[in-house]
């Protein structure tokens, strides 16, 4: 049994995205913004996802735009306040991911209790923001510190925003990181976010680790997670929750509540 099942209590598990608004310090965040109007939105969003029948939910600084690499602190403070003012809502599993940092993504996780997170924890990265150099060995070494044992750690083995340095196929990547680091699943995208994965891309990767849980992190649509959940072990699913479809929109409880009557289907064929 992948572990997925047990804390999530079904096959094919659905995390949802939750992201937060812009939050101080952020380009978008605007002087009629405050924490307080972030904080009902995000309440808002949690009870449409549980109500939608979600089996997790992931919390993310989606537009803190453009990303920081070594993250301001008031970011996951700010992330940290939300969660914290919102914890007796939350239902499910849930995790974090401040996006970019992991090192303030596993801090963050040890503040809140977060049962999993998500991120770029290892390899070499260039993209908009330049380079992105992960250093893994001092991550694992905080997170064995803080200490985190129980915590499990999804993958970006392919980030949709950056190429990659690393010239190996996406499997050989793969089966070294599990080797050297241990991970608890890897998180496949495709090349941008919203685009679908391509199958077999997800197929090579679980084939050549076969007791790894993986993710289909982009692409996940009413229309197309049926055949997402035929090669993935769960999947991380964001924007097609929202209102028409729209990044900027905030959650729509129908949309959730169709997309998952798909899921419930796959999970008894």
């Amino acid at each position: 049994m992948l572990w997925t099942e047990e804390m999530f209590r079904t096959k094919k598990p659905i995390i949802a995205m939750l992201h937060m608004d812009a939050l101080p310090g952020d380009p978008m965040f605007g002087k009629k913004d405050s924490m307080i109007k972030i904080v009902n939105q995000a309440r808002e969003d949690i009870r449409s996802l549980q109500e939608g029948g979600v089996d997790g939910i992931l919390f993310s600084n989606e537009f803190s735009l453009p990303y920081e690499r070594n993250m301001s602190f008031v970011t996951p403070a700010c992330m940290a306040r939300v969660i914290g003012e919102l914890m007796q809502e939350i239902k499910v599993p849930f995790g974090v991911d401040c996006i970019s940092d992991g090192l303030a993504t596993i801090e963050l996780a040890a503040a809140v209790g977060a049962d999993f997170v998500r991120g770029t924890f290892s390899g070499v990265y260039v993209g908009d923001g330049g380079l992105y150099n992960n250093d893994f060995a001092k991550l694992l070494r905080r997170k064995a510190a803080l200490p985190l044992d129980d915590l499990k750690m999804l993958y970006f083995i392919n980030p949709e925003s950056d190429k990659n340095l690393d010239i190996r196929e996406l499997k050989e990547i793969a089966k070294s990181l599990i080797f050297k680091a241990h991970p608890d699943g890897f998180c496949i995208s495709a090349s941008a976010a919203g685009q679908d994965v391509e199958d077999e891309l997800i197929r090579s990767v679980k084939q050549a680790a076969p007791d790894m849980v993986i993710l289909c992190n982009t692409g996940c649509r009413v229309d197309t997670i049926e055949q997402k959940l035929s090669n993935a072990d769960a999947a991380v699913v964001g924007t097609t929750f929202k209102e028409n479809g729209d990044f900027y929109k905030h959650i729509d409880v129908k949309r959730v509540k169709d997309f998952m009557a798909v899921v419930q289907n796959c999970r008894g064929m």
